[in-house]
């Protein structure tokens, strides 16, 4: 089963101290290129830490970087996932939740992931 990740929920995951390419394993993780090019834009941000160790993880996890069309990384997850259904989408976007029908994976109460 493959889940994409959206620049929230990895940066929200890495704040928590939420393993998630552990706590994923049995997962095929996927990384939209727009979410790599968020993240590194945060590089010079009060989010540097967090990018930065983002960077780090997704490197040294091998992540499979997507290339998808979009007019930004919002619309870009929300056509993926709209032309594959059995996709699951970690997020904490709400507008990808209300335009998406896919089941999601959410952080709940700041300490674990939970499929909905």
């Amino acid at each position: 089963m493959k889940v994409i990740l959206d620049t929230s929920f990895i940066l929200s995951a890495i704040r928590n101290k939420i393993d998630i390419f552990e706590e994923l394993r049995e997962y095929n993780l996927l990384i939209p290129e727009q979410v790599l090019n968020e993240i590194k834009s945060l590089e010079n941000s009060k989010a540097k830490t967090e990018a930065k160790l983002a960077l780090k993880i997704i490197q040294r996890n091998k992540s499979k970087i997507l290339k998808i069309e979009g007019k930004n990384t919002d619309n870009a997850i929300i056509n993926y996932a709209k032309n594959n259904p059995q996709t699951i989408i970690a997020t904490l976007d709400r507008e990808i939740k209300r335009k998406t029908k896919n089941p999601k994976i959410i952080i709940r109460n700041k300490k674990k992931l939970e499929i909905i």
